[in-house]
Formats: C-alpha cells, sequence, structure tokens
C-alpha cells in the first residue's frame, strides 16, 4: 500500500509537488485543514512566503504531529520552518514561527530577497558550454 502524502495547500507549488509524488507512486492530497492532516501518513511544505506560511499554519497543529514523529519534508520555505530556530525570522510579533521539525538554524534571506533572484548563463572552467542557472 502507497503511503498517503499530503501536500500542504495554503500557498507555493502545491500543484508541481503533488505531480511528482503521483509520478513517484504515492497517495496524495492537498492538506489545508486540521481534518486533512490528521488523514494524511507523511507531509510536505512547499516553497512559499514563509512568514504568511507561518500565520496560515497555525491553526493546523501541525507541531504536534511533527512531534509525534510524522515524516515530512519542506522545500525552500518550507524547509525554513521545519527548523528549530529561523534567524532573520520578520518583524517581531509578524514573524515566521519554527514548527522545530528539524534540529537546525537557518536565516531567512540569506543569500538576499526573492526579488533579486535572476537566471543567467554561467561559464565553468573545465565545461565547454555555459550552464543555466537559478
Amino acid at each position: 500500500m502507497s503511503p498517503h502524502v499530503g501536500v500542504l495547500a495554503l500557498q507555493g507549488d502545491t500543484r508541481e509537488h503533488l505531480a511528482a509524488l503521483r509520478e513517484a507512486g504515492a497517495e496524495v492530497s492537498t492538506v489545508r485543514r486540521l481534518t486533512e492532516l490528521n488523514a494524511v501518513d507523511a507531509l510536505v511544505i512547499p516553497g512559499g512566503e514563509s512568514t504568511a506560511m507561518s500565520h496560515l499554519l497555525r491553526e493546523l497543529a501541525l507541531r504536534d504531529r511533527l512531534a509525534a514523529g510524522m515524516p515530512c519534508y519542506g522545500s525552500c520555505a518550507g524547509m525554513i520552518l521545519l527548523a528549530t530556530e529561523i534567524n532573520d525570522a520578520g518583524v517581531p510579533g509578524r514573524e515566521a514561527l519554527p514548527l522545530r521539525g528539524i534540529d537546525m538554524t537557518v536565516r531567512r534571506n540569506a543569500f538576499g530577497r526573492q526579488i533579486d533572484s535572476f537566471e543567467d548563463d554561467l561559464d565553468f572552467v573545465g565545461l565547454d558550454d555555459p550552464v543555466h542557472a537559478v
């Protein structure tokens, strides 16, 4: 029997994560409510804006499920939220709150803000052609 994996669908790349999990053979569903969280064996928290996601998550009691051992994967903002400590978490009183699912400290925007992101073709020593980088 395939595991039932939920993808947090509050914000971010929900559709892409659902497609990848289906392709891997998992039974998948979106998670927006506590009843949906309670129906899954594991959870994926996609990228998005960590502060906004943190505020929306408060209703789900996700910390309790993580503390009880539910497997969880976080990409981008999801990884930030899974940390035990978030440096530069945002404006006090509205900051991203850590879920404490992985014993690590992360720094939001450590490589700059998302608005400063870009794509370019980069030359690398030892490679004949440039590499498209994000």
